[in-house]
């Protein structure tokens, strides 16, 4: 027998219902604890994309500058936008991965 997130017990011959139910009842503590619901996602996606965007844009923006004072053979808009890409992945990835390991703790401490 095993517990549903709404306190109801029920009877699974696998783990996989007890993997179903621990994850439903993460979300929900997350849900309450936050005291938001699913725009949650979204506001994390968006976060994200921003992480990105800014330091591409911020890349570009100081490469138009150089490229007006300072012609060469080579583009700094292109160069430096690209490194600001770099720069916003690495951060996004970085964001994600700390998310990943605090949702990860939280699933240890509760077992």
């Amino acid at each position: 027998m095993s517990e549903r997130p709404d306190g109801k017990k029920t009877h699974d011959s696998t783990g996989l219902g007890r993997e179903v139910a621990a994850e439903a009842a993460r979300k929900l503590r997350a849900e309450k604890q936050t005291g938001q619901s699913a725009w949650l996602g979204l506001d994390m996606m968006g976060l994200i994309g921003w992480s990105v965007v800014v330091p591409t844009l911020l890349g570009a923006a100081l490469g138009i500058w150089l490229d007006d004072r300072h012609p060469g053979t080579h583009s700094w808009t292109l160069s430096l936008m690209g490194l600001g890409l770099v720069i916003g992945c690495l951060n996004a990835w970085q964001w994600v991965s700390r998310e990943d390991q605090e949702m990860s703790d939280e699933d240890n401490d509760d077992e």
